[in-house]
């Protein structure tokens, strides 16, 4: 197949139950988007909500090969609807890749549209600055450098450690940039705070809080990168939690609290809910055993791969199996060098995976691979993994929640094509909308 329009197409006909906006969103998440220079931000100055770069790049050139999407951002994310597959809302994080064959531009009468093999498929929703944007703190720091927002507003996304301690070739994550993003932006000369203070979390916070008047924002995110030794002074839950401390002292009940961290002792994941942490995300990254050790090796060496799992079933009795959500990187599984070569046997082992946190009630949920190309999966693998795998995990994903009964997960906005809003997978879009259930609060979860 010469055309990507094929590809797409011939997935849609092989798997009809698979919303047809998932497999655009697929493969514009794995291969990335190019834009028109009329498309891109006037940054914080504009009208619309410019690119936070939140943690990872998420983009398939480093910022100096970007050319003017470097100096005028491109968009958070977009909304997709319409053209020719009469797609739904559709919000899709944005990973901008000049050489994709999408490209965002705008048409004959000047409205934005989605085009492929230069034809527009669909029209194009950029998003609106947010009114708390427009506000900084008294330091002069932007709310978009301490507490983006994603998820269309859904979600602000607090990363209060912009580094991680697993360092170098023998401990980092092999598909992760997040030191590297660091460093580009540092580079740029672009504010990026390596340690947020708690203080000038609250004040963003106290900013959102206010000028969010339509309360879009529903939950936050703490994160960042793992803690080996200590961030001042303090081990990784203590770093984490104090925010989350702050945060629902100052705004009790405000936003759902999640936290990304590593999986820590049943003590430590004790303490994340006695600061009020309600979510927790002890990522695994990937299933297999051999391409754990291979991809994730500061993991491996300083936890384990059967110690993480064991510690993923542990804080399922504080928190709850439901609201253990542990994340795995969809797409490495076929990455070179280690990485399986067939498709079916990839999804197999990521189904053992599934099968075996679903089954004791704890629902992962994935976020599909960019090969960032400063990282040593992005450089051997640019094209990344093949969207039929991507298609067929979705599959095998609704088909082992099914198998399980399953619900959709808290914290993460509705689900089913044309209502959900995470972004950075399809997931929630590939789920029915009637399984929707109410947003839990942080009292409830």
């Amino acid at each position: 197949m010469d055309r990507r329009t094929d590809v797409i197409e011939d997935l849609m006909a092989r798997f009809p139950h698979i919303p047809k906006e998932a497999v655009i969103k697929e493969d514009l998440l794995r291969g990335g988007v190019a834009f028109d220079g009329s498309m891109l931000t006037d940054g914080e100055d504009g009208e619309v909500k410019p690119k936070s770069y939140f943690i990872f790049s998420f983009d398939h050139r480093t910022l100096p090969e970007l050319g003017e999407a470097a100096l005028r951002r491109p968009p958070e994310e977009i909304i997709l609807t319409g053209g020719p597959y009469g797609l739904r809302r559709t919000v899709v994080s944005v990973r901008v890749n000049p050489a994709s064959p999408y490209k965002i531009a705008a048409d004959e009468e000047g409205r934005a549209k989605l085009f492929l093999d230069g034809r527009a498929i669909s029209d194009v929703g950029l998003p609106p600055m947010p009114d708390y944007y427009r506000h900084t703190l008294r330091n002069g720091k932007s709310v978009m450098e301490v507490a983006p927002t994603i998820q269309w507003g859904y979600l602000i996304y607090l990363t209060v450690f912009r580094v991680c301690q697993y360092f170098g070739a023998k401990e980092e994550c092999q598909y992760c940039d997040i030191n590297h993003n660091w460093r580009q932006h540092k580079a740029a000369g672009r504010p990026y705070t390596g340690v947020k203070p708690v203080q000038e979390v609250l004040e963003a916070l106290d900013i959102i809080d206010r000028y969010d008047t339509l309360g879009a924002s529903k939950a936050y995110t703490l994160t960042g990168g793992s803690v080996t030794s200590k961030v001042d002074g303090l081990a990784e839950a203590d770093f984490y939690g104090r925010y989350a401390k702050a945060i629902e002292e100052r705004f009790p009940g405000r936003w759902i609290g999640k936290v990304v961290a590593q999986a820590l002792p049943k003590a430590d994941v004790q303490r994340f809910y006695d600061y009020g942490v309600r979510i927790y995300h002890p990522n695994y990254e990937v299933w297999d055993k051999r391409l754990f050790e291979l991809y994730c090796p500061g993991k491996e060496r300083y936890v384990g791969r059967e110690e993480w799992h064991r510690r993923i079933l542990d804080s399922a009795e504080i928190f709850g199996p439901r609201n253990v959500i542990p994340n795995f990187v969809a797409g490495i599984e076929m990455a070179a060098p280690g990485g399986f070569r067939d498709v079916e046997q990839a999804i197999d082992s990521t189904g053992e995976g599934l099968q075996y946190f679903m089954s004791r009630g704890i629902l992962p949920r994935f976020t599909t691979w960019c090969p960032e190309p400063t990282t040593p999966l992005g450089k051997m693998n640019p094209e990344g993994a093949p969207l039929e795998y991507h298609i067929r995990l979705l599959d095998r994903y609704r088909a082992t929640m099914d198998a399980n009964g399953i619900l959709p997960p808290p914290g993460y906005g509705p689900p089913g094509a044309g209502n959900a809003v995470f972004s950075v997978s399809s997931f929630m879009d590939t789920l029915p909308a009637d399984t929707a259930i109410a947003e839990e609060t942080p009292a409830t979860v």
